[in-house]
């Protein structure tokens, strides 16, 4: 998992893109639910960056529930949560896609061309569950 992360100088915080590459390989299955992930003093050595912000992004990953942080055992990518009922699932949906349509915006990305991006990616993902 260390192995795939990268830094860039883009003016994107060092503790954003870690945050954002552990989300992206979660969203493509290459970390699964009870995975331990590597410590944050592993990711700040292999990447060359202070543990503090290591330690942030993957403060950051705990409060949005992507992992589970046990003392004394480490980081462990965490379960899904259970299905919500129906008013919280479109609170879900809504407030999930107002922070996209915000995030694409920050970047300079249209949000129609991430709504279409999303739709293939979901397609894609439809697929190889089923395929």
């Amino acid at each position: 998992m260390i192995n795939g992360l990268t830094l860039s100088g883009g003016g994107v915080p060092i503790y954003v893109q870690l945050r954002d590459q552990i989300l992206r390989a979660l969203g493509e299955g290459r970390l699964s639910p009870g995975d331990q992930m590597p410590t944050m003093r592993q990711v700040a050595v292999a990447l060359r960056i202070d543990l503090n912000t290591a330690r942030r992004a993957y403060d950051e990953l705990e409060a949005m529930g992507a992992i589970r942080l046990e003392r004394g055992r480490g980081s462990f990518v965490a379960e899904p949560p259970a299905p919500p009922t129906a008013d919280q699932h479109d609170a879900a949906v809504e407030e999930v896609a107002r922070q996209a349509i915000a995030l694409a915006q920050a970047r300079g990305v249209p949000p129609l061309a991430l709504a279409e991006r999303i739709q293939a990616l979901a397609q894609a993902t439809k697929e190889t569950l089923d395929g």
